[in-house]
């Protein structure tokens, strides 16, 4: 999810909620909140959670609402992160495994610290993991994510390795387990949910979730189209260094889901920096507009 400020640099509530209802009017299956491109990193700890509650209360149980929020380095201050966000009525909370270990894929710390944050996490609470790439993408080794399926307390791994065979060993090492892959990675989206991994949560659900839900649930019944959108949605995706997510909050202003498109996380004027940048947005509403007109008519 994205988290729309005002021109005072608060957030804006009134946009969130059409936001969410955009997310849903687009056959979203859940919503992810306070994650990266919800700018979590330059949110305070009482902006977090009050994220997080307003859109456990404005979904109301229509779809599950997960969240993360934990950016401390102590594991201790990650605990009172996460216990925050557990109390806001969210579904499920998200541990980021970069805030779980170094980036050397040899250490222990990570199962010594996430063994410690269950003792302590609500038993209760429904988990998942997010291979965050803010400050740094830290992939769990195949001893790791078998350790957090064994341990029967998670449900999805956000997955960030932007590589097939590594998504399809992942689900084949998972199978039995209440853990799921989801990549987010759109340049395999389409490979991905064939190999099994049921779902899509890339960034570009910010432009078209009602596209990736059609290819995730209709595509054995429509080949030929389904190939061909996939290509759309990759190619599509490629604007995500521009400026995101201050490109996808432009989409959005031009939607009218919010008036602003203000950004923490980016602090730049995106459209000097990316020249044509508006012509792109409506090359790829052109893009939805054909496959949306086609899928129609496909029945």
């Amino acid at each position: 999810m994205l988290t729309p400020f005002t021109e005072a640099n608060t957030i804006d509530y009134s946009g969130l909620e059409r936001l969410i209802e955009w997310y849903i009017a687009g056959g979203a299956d859940a919503l992810f909140a306070v994650a990266q491109s919800s700018e979590m990193q330059f949110l305070t700890l009482d902006e977090r959670v009050a994220l997080a509650r307003f859109v456990a209360k404005t979904a109301a149980g229509r779809l599950p609402v997960i969240a993360s929020g934990h950016i401390s380095a102590s594991r201790e201050d990650q605990l009172m992160e996460l216990t925050s966000i557990a109390k806001t009525g969210v579904d499920g909370l998200v541990l980021v495994t970069n805030r779980l270990a170094s980036g050397d894929q040899a250490g222990t710390d990570f199962t010594d610290n996430l063994t410690w944050l269950l003792d302590r996490l609500p038993k209760e609470m429904t988990l998942g993991l997010y291979e965050c790439p803010a400050p740094f993408r830290r992939l769990l080794s195949d001893d790791e994510l078998a350790f957090c399926a064994d341990s029967g307390r998670f449900a999805v791994l956000k997955d960030v390795s932007c590589d097939l065979p590594t998504v399809q060993r992942r689900v084949r090492l998972v199978s039995g387990s209440p853990l799921t892959i989801v990549n987010a990675n759109a340049a395999i989206a389409f490979d991905a949910m064939k190999s099994g991994a049921p779902g899509f949560t890339g960034v570009f659900t910010n432009f078209h979730p009602d596209l990736y839900k059609w290819l995730l649930t209709q595509h054995q019944k429509h080949s030929q189209l389904a190939n061909e959108l996939s290509v759309y949605l990759a190619l599509a995706a490629m604007a995500e260094p521009m400026g995101y997510p201050k490109l996808a909050k432009l989409y959005h202003q031009r939607l009218g889901t919010f008036p602003c498109i203000a950004s923490r996380a980016v602090n730049f004027d995106i459209r000097e920096r990316f020249w044509a940048l508006d012509a792109l947005i409506d090359k790829i509403v052109e893009g939805q507009q054909s496959f949306r007109a086609r899928i129609a008519a496909a029945g």
